[in-house]
């Protein structure tokens, strides 16, 4: 199967804003003081991630995980007339959650709501598109965050 990375097919309109992210990342993921306790082993974990486009463009599929770090695959759509981000998130630990989505300038978000465990990610895409500083932060009751984990996304391609 070709590369979908070097195909040269278009991404959908609606996914042009996400065009910064498409790309081969090393990432480095570095939890928090509170979630190493519970998790256990290194503080931190290096690891191999993409954002390619998948069916024809349709939509992107972001991957994440490997030495050490679970195997996460996150596929991303928008509705054309809202603009609103979509993504559908999995990994080998068997979970799976919906998200919402914005990329607006250079911040990437991405949130959930869910009854005793919400979650918000915030990225920030360098002005060279070459890294993003990100944090993933928790929550029990929507009102109050902690630090989750840090990651530190580096294009290598």
């Amino acid at each position: 199967m070709p590369d979908p990375l070097k195909t040269g097919a278009a991404l959908n309109p609606a996914l042009v804003d996400l065009q910064p992210l498409i790309g081969r990342w090393a990432v480095k993921i570095t939890w928090s003081e509170q979630t190493h306790k519970l998790v256990g082993g290194p503080s931190s974990v290096q690891a191999p991630a993409s954002f390619e486009r998948f069916k024809d463009g349709g939509f992107l599929v972001h991957t994440i995980g490997g030495d050490g770090a679970p195997l996460a695959h996150w596929m991303i759509g928008r509705d054309e007339t809202s603009g609103a981000f979509a993504v559908l998130y999995s990994d080998s630990r068997g979970v799976s959650r919906t998200y919402e989505m914005s990329l607006a300038g250079n911040v990437w978000k991405i949130w959930r709501n869910a009854p005793g465990f919400h979650q918000r990610f915030t990225g920030r895409i360098s002005p060279d598109q070459r890294s993003i500083e990100a944090c993933w932060e928790k929550s029990a009751n929507g009102t109050t965050w902690e630090t989750d984990f840090d990651l530190n996304y580096t294009k290598t391609e």
